[in-house]
């Protein structure tokens, strides 16, 4: 029982510094995305291009999450956005990022001039997801060829998301794999889950992404606009 209270008091501590983070980056209008996914599904390819595609028009950053290495990192870097990197071997190897983490990181950024900020997080489909980092969305990757039961294996992972990618679209005529099933899968454990469907590699299905994106940058502008104007009234 004395270990399960301490989990307890752990996530309660990380989820209101998780709280603090949301309030604090919604003030400045930055729209922010914690990237979550097993290892290999696409997460930094999908990065990679959304980056490539958003960066002449809307300034990102990148907080990149990993037990060792920079490897991701230094890719990310090539497109010219600023990236910090965080390995979690420094605080025993965990397979997660928390939101404290998260806090630190993100006072490397020029914060008022960054419209989005990516959180790729540890590649994992089960601590990720217990530890709120104080994103607008939780966004979780899912690879064709990982099959359509890991939502109903993996259940906290698609509840606690809002945005589900379902990548490598591409392999499908290779696989034995029904896409209509692993939708489905996601579905009853989060009905409100919104679902898109594409390939990094081809980047079929990536103008529905892209546009999601910008919308929902405009949308964390909207406050700042309105306070402006309120101040020039004023």
């Amino acid at each position: 029982m004395t270990e399960i209270k301490i989990i307890k008091k752990v996530l309660a501590a990380n989820d209101a510094i998780a709280e603090l983070n949301l309030k604090f980056f919604a003030e400045k209008g930055i729209l922010t995305m914690d990237i979550m996914s097993s290892p290999g599904s696409g997460k930094t390819l999908i990065l990679e291009k959304t980056i490539a595609r958003l960066k002449d028009k809307y300034k990102c950053g990148v907080i990149e999450g990993d037990v060792s290495t920079t490897n991701d990192s230094v890719r990310l870097q090539k497109l010219g956005v600023e990236v910090v990197q965080i390995n979690t071997d420094a605080f025993g190897g965990d397979c997660h990022l928390e939101a404290e983490w998260i806090k630190d990181a993100a006072l490397n950024f020029d914060l008022d001039n960054l419209d989005i900020l990516f959180v790729e997080n540890v590649g994992n489909l089960v601590c990720p997801a217990e530890f709120q980092t104080g994103m607008d969305f939780n966004i979780v990757i899912l690879s064709t060829p990982e099959g359509e039961d890991k939502p109903v294996k993996y259940p906290l992972m698609f509840r606690e998301s809002q945005v589900m990618i379902i990548n490598k679209m591409d392999l499908l005529p290779y696989l034995d794999i029904d896409v209509k099933l692993m939708k489905d899968n996601a579905k009853k454990i989060n009905p409100e889950l919104k679902i898109l469907s594409l390939s990094a590699k081809t980047e079929e299905g990536f103008d529905e992404w892209i546009e999601w994106i910008e919308t929902e940058v405009e949308k964390k502008k909207v406050p700042l606009r309105i306070k402006v104007q309120e101040k020039k009234s004023d």
